[in-house]
């Protein structure tokens, strides 16, 4: 008898089939002594569409919503049936005796397996395989020990849960909307909050209005100081107020009040999770949410440097400690060597703030594996995020960063200045160049940092200069990818309700593994669109938010949501229990977007004619240019913006030469030299009317 392994993707298939020697490669599956491998490709398995469960939903009409199936079906998707139909004849071997789920190793994996299962009436046992790297070595470890099917039963039921509510809500409000207003209209549990989030932002800075404010430097001689109130603040509100304070000050002598002299120490950046190395790759290299995690999968599955991708944790458990000199020893390679060598020359011994068993949940944080390190296989890209991964690991283990930081507090003429200065003691984990987190924003700036030479309390200094400096107060700051990661991961300041927003601490909109989807969903749908590094609404994303139902603009409702999920996936809640408040929700939002008398007016209609309905076009941003979009749901037509040049000649004014690109257009020579002649009569007819 032989065991069914069902991986998710081919490329891991394969790698799994090759350490379970399995050589025997057949159609859809590879063969071995005691396995056989197969895969999904993706899900190949679905929510059924709602004209399965009626042919009325075909077409799409106010009065049939909301549609609410009293038990959900599933259903093959088309194009991957062919493969669906190998698992399921391999499911049905007669030599086959038990199934191990080798899919990803979280929600969505899960669900990936369990609809085939599902779909195909599986009935033998089955078991799960569990890993957090890719390696060789992980994965026989990995079938040592396969869990128990059965102890991923709340998982699956929270996937089952995420998915159907999407199906209820996502589908209920989107033929709302798009039947109401007779446009392409998409709403959804997570992207829709998500963008009234980008919206408020954008109304905040809208209305902002900057207000004038002056600061204050006296020039001691050997350092300066920046006037502080008796709050700590800097700002002055009144121009007269400070032009009083620096002629006060001028030329007069003060005298050194305090001098407060601590030694600081700044630990190390936790690990990565999956949101965090987004928001770093947004900002140090600009990428997209999206393909950092591309990039990201590619070290994972491909070249197995890297632990699981679609991590919640920053952490790593008591049982991985044993492991880290191993990851040390096979990193070592290129820039890193230097680095390392400290580490592996005395007992590794990790704290609290890197092994913690209870903030782990399913995987613990991304760090490398112990696959041997060959940078030369990487691309570019690859390089890039493997050095912010493979850093942030070693800065980790490295000790704190120490300093001397010295605050110097001038008083004259009762006025305080303060100065401040630095002595690094210990570099610690700053020799690796990482990056320490980012300001919080609208966090009062501290007085800048200078070399400070040796001071004395109650020595008097000399006001040599005194310099007013006049500013403007600045709005919010517009979304990043980094800035709308950190937003969605933590939406507390967007719940007013207080005893809430204590609740929804750790929760937040959708999860590490879909957040990246669902902000390109968003930039494909057209509500929101790039300005450099920031995102903001176009007018469809503004006005989507003003006609969607009120419950589902904000965030309170679906982080909530969320947190249910993840208490049905830890048996804390049950499936059935969070369904009927779903389809309640359903019922209650198709309700408000029927009832609500707000119009939709699409502001970027183009000249250019739909050629499918002859409506006048939308004209939109992506990230390939300006398309135009036919705004008819019905129809859905896209095109390019320019029309690809039809002209044979070259568009070198000054050449006759034909195009050579355009002439393999024309395979008959009879053909070329007619439609030349054309154009050479047509020009000079036109020539002549010109005259």
């Amino acid at each position: 008898m032989k065991s069914l392994v069902l991986a998710e993707k081919p490329s891991v298939a394969r790698e799994i089939a090759r350490v379970l020697k399995c050589n025997n490669k057949q159609k859809g599956y590879i063969e071995g002594s005691q396995y056989v491998v197969t895969w999904a490709l993706g899900h190949l398995v679905t929510l059924a569409e709602p004209e399965d469960y009626d042919v009325k939903y075909k077409q799409w009409r106010l009065e049939d919503l909301p549609m609410l199936p009293e038990k959900m079906k599933l259903k093959v998707i088309k194009h991957t049936a062919h493969q669906y139909q190998v698992v399921k004849n391999l499911m049905n071997r007669g030599d086959v005796n038990d199934l191990v789920i080798a899919t990803d190793a979280g929600r969505e994996g899960e669900l990936v397996a369990r609809w085939i299962m599902e779909q195909a009436r599986w009935k033998k046992p089955f078991k799960r395989l569990w890993i957090s790297s890719q390696t060789d070595a992980a994965i026989q470890e990995g079938f040592r020990q396969l869990k128990p099917g059965r102890d991923y039963d709340n998982l699956y039921a929270a996937a089952v849960c995420r998915a159907e509510a999407d199906w209820l809500i996502g589908l209920n409000v989107t033929r709302a909307l798009s039947c109401k207003y007779n446009a392409q209209l998409t709403a959804g549990r997570v992207q829709t909050p998500t963008l009234a989030m980008i919206v408020q932002r954008e109304t905040e800075i809208k209305n902002f209005q900057p207000l004038d404010y002056w600061t204050i430097r006296a020039d001691f001689g050997d350092y300066f100081g920046d006037w502080r109130d008796h709050k700590n603040q800097g700002r002055i509100f009144d121009a007269t107020r400070a032009e009083d304070i620096a002629a006060k000050i001028k030329a007069k002598t003060g005298v050194i009040q305090d001098i407060k002299k601590e030694i600081k120490s700044e630990p190390p950046p936790l690990a990565y999770d999956l949101t965090e190395l987004q928001r770093d790759g947004n900002r140090r290299l600009g990428w997209s949410a999206q393909k950092t995690l591309s990039v990201l999968q590619s070290l994972y599955e491909v070249h197995k440097v890297v632990t699981y991708p679609r991590t919640d944790s920053r952490y790593i458990t008591k049982d991985i400690v044993p492991t880290l000199p191993a990851r040390l020893q096979a990193m070592q390679a290129g820039p890193y060597i230097e680095y390392i060598r400290p580490l592996l020359s005395q007992k590794i011994q990790p704290g609290k703030r890197f092994v913690d068993d209870s903030k782990v949940t399913d995987h613990h944080a991304i760090i490398p594996t112990e696959q041997r390190l060959n940078p030369t296989a990487f691309s570019v890209d690859e390089k890039k995020l493997y050095d912010l991964i493979a850093r942030r690991f070693l800065a980790v283990l490295y000790p704190p960063y120490r300093y001397e930081q010295t605050t110097i507090t001038t008083v004259v003429e009762g006025e305080v200045f303060i100065s401040r200065g630095k002595v690094v003691k210990e570099l610690g984990w700053r020799a690796l160049h990482t990056h320490a987190a980012e300001k919080e924003e609208g966090k009062e700036e501290l007085p800048p940092e200078q070399i400070l030479n040796e001071q004395h309390k109650g020595e008097r200094k000399k006001v040599e200069n005194c310099r007013i400096n006049k500013a403007k107060t600045k709005p919010p700051a517009r979304y990043t990818e980094a800035t709308l990661l950190t937003a969605m991961e933590s939406p507390g300041k967007y719940i007013e309700d207080e005893e809430l927003r204590e609740v929804m601490k750790g929760s937040g909109l959708g999860t590490p593994a879909t957040r990246a989807e669902i902000i390109e969903k968003l930039f494909n749908t057209f509500y929101i669109e790039r300005q450099g590094k920031e995102i903001i609404p176009t007018t469809k994303g503004i006005q989507l938010i003003e006609l969607a139902p009120p419950a589902l603009r904000s965030p309170e409702l679906t982080a909530l949501w969320e947190q249910h999920l993840t208490d049905i996936s830890r048996g804390k809640s049950s499936k059935g229990k969070m369904i009927a408040s779903i389809r309640d929700d359903a019922s209650g939002m198709v309700k408000a977007v029927v009832q609500s008398s707000n119009e939709y007016k699409p502001t970027n209609v183009s000249k250019s004619k739909c050629p499918s309905c002859g409506k006048n076009m939308l004209l939109v941003n992506t990230r390939q240019g300006k398309m135009l979009v036919c705004p008819d749901r019905s129809c859905g037509h896209r095109q390019p913006e320019k029309q690809p040049d039809t002209n044979v000649f070259s568009k070198n004014k000054n050449s006759d030469r034909v195009n050579p690109r355009l002439m393999a257009r024309y395979s008959d020579k009879k053909d070329l030299g007619q439609s030349l002649g054309d154009k050479l009569k047509e020009a000079l007819q036109n020539k002549e009317k010109n005259k």
